[in-house]
């Protein structure tokens, strides 16, 4: 993979200009593109900014998101050729601080479940995952050094940990979603893809300018919380395999590390994520579903018309739930710095089962609004497994330092 903060670090020391990191980006493109299937388009002209911390930096964004000098298709055939007149506030954020904008990554329709035509680049016969299928894939190939996706309910999570990449699911809101097309507004988020904890640290820097972004090193002996998950359902020997070896490596690190249960209320709250998700998506996707309802893709098409009958209360009662989870899940980290779980239930699935993955260990994560960032583990049969680490509502730097902790315990103990 292309390292952003190797990048960086080389334009800035004058080893290497904006043009030349931009130039190896294209050329990677023009080299694995063919085989992976990441960008529903590209620009082979694209050209580096001369000034930002970002100047010189690929950035691919996911195709649910505005852009204005190129369509957003939503990875449906309702909005084929659709140009937005302006930039989504995200992409602007990152033009500002430099980056180029290189293409459009392939999504699920309206970042939902249809496959796309994306391969997954440790192994075509398998899915990316979804819904930031060509976000992940793209940074997972080597093409770019980072990426837009969102994430509902396991879509930057899930294709991160399929394709090898670190990611950062940040905290709801964090990034803002005007400008991206909305299936639930309570849960979408929009994260990045990267290569390791560093260079989503310096990605974020440069887009909000927090500085509390700035200087994150690796934590020191993390207080981890092991949370299985298993109301869930159970995993894949892959996973768990990957799960105990991110567990021996931090506390062979110097991190403590305890197996724990959640409260009953977070439990709870899993259960009642998708009555919030599709209670919003039939508003969302209110005009599609009436006006083009054909024309929906399949499997979400289905979603919808078997969800058509969800109430106003049963909604408000959700949320009710909700609530009380995030207040249960903050108490819960008194006595933990992070906890660590499941990024997916095991290994990316086969392409001819046409399905993107299960987010079932993300969902609980994206309706509490906390940070998750995957960590790359290992690979079982030559497909990547990863972990997510989970931190406070609002401490994605810490998310980020446990990450940059565990990526270090790894590398020890490999």
């Amino acid at each position: 993979m292309i390292s952003l903060a190797d990048l960086q670090r080389r334009i800035e020391a004058g080893e290497l200009s904006p043009d030349a990191a931009l130039a190896q980006s294209l050329a990677a493109i023009e080299t694995r593109e063919k085989d992976v299937r990441a960008f529903v388009r590209y620009d082979k002209a694209a050209k580096a900014q001369a000034s930002g911390p970002l100047r010189g930096i690929a950035v691919g964004i996911k195709d649910i998101i505005d852009t204005a000098n190129m369509p957003t298709e939503m990875g449906s055939e309702i909005y084929r050729g659709w140009q937005p007149r302006s930039d989504a506030p995200v992409v602007m954020m990152l033009k500002r601080a430099g980056a180029t904008v290189i293409g459009k990554t392939t999504t699920t329709a309206f970042a939902s479940r249809d496959p796309t035509v994306t391969l997954n680049p440790h192994n075509p016969s398998h899915s990316p995952g979804g819904s930031s299928s060509g976000s992940a894939a793209a940074v997972g190939a080597g093409m770019i050094p980072l990426a837009l996706g969102t994430q509902t309910g396991g879509s930057v999570i899930r294709p991160a940990a399929y394709c090898g990449t670190a990611a950062i699911k940040p905290s709801f809101r964090m990034l803002p979603t005007v400008g991206v097309k909305c299936y639930s507004w309570a849960l979408d988020t929009v994260g990045l893809f990267g290569s390791r904890a560093e260079d989503l640290a310096r990605g974020l820097l440069a887009m909000t300018g927090r500085t509390e972004f700035s200087g994150i090193v690796a934590a020191n002996a993390p207080r981890i919380g092991v949370v299985r998950q298993e109301f869930a359902g159970a995993v894949e020997p892959a996973a768990e395999q990957g799960l105990q070896a991110a567990i021996k490596a931090t506390e062979k690190a110097g991190a403590s590390v305890q197996i724990i249960d959640l409260p009953e209320a977070v439990q709870e709250a899993w259960r009642i994520h998708p009555i919030i998700q599709d209670f919003e998506a039939h508003r969302a996707l209110a005009w599609e579903f009436d006006e083009r309802h054909d024309e929906i893709a399949p499997m979400l098409r289905a979603s919808l018309d078997a969800t058509v009958g969800l109430t106003p209360r049963e909604y408000d009662d959700a949320r009710r739930i909700a609530r009380r989870g995030r207040r249960e899940l903050n108490e819960l980290f008194e006595g933990f710095d992070v906890l660590l779980t499941y990024s997916a239930p095991g290994t990316a699935p086969a392409k001819e089962l046409a399905t993107t993955g299960d987010p079932r260990y993300n969902r609980l994560w994206t309706l509490m609004g906390n940070p998750c960032v995957n960590v790359p583990v290992l690979k079982v049969g030559g497909l990547p497994i990863g972990v997510q680490v989970i931190a406070r509502f609002g401490n994605d730097p810490g998310a980020l330092a446990a990450a940059w902790f565990l990526e270090d315990a790894l590398a020890k103990s490999g």
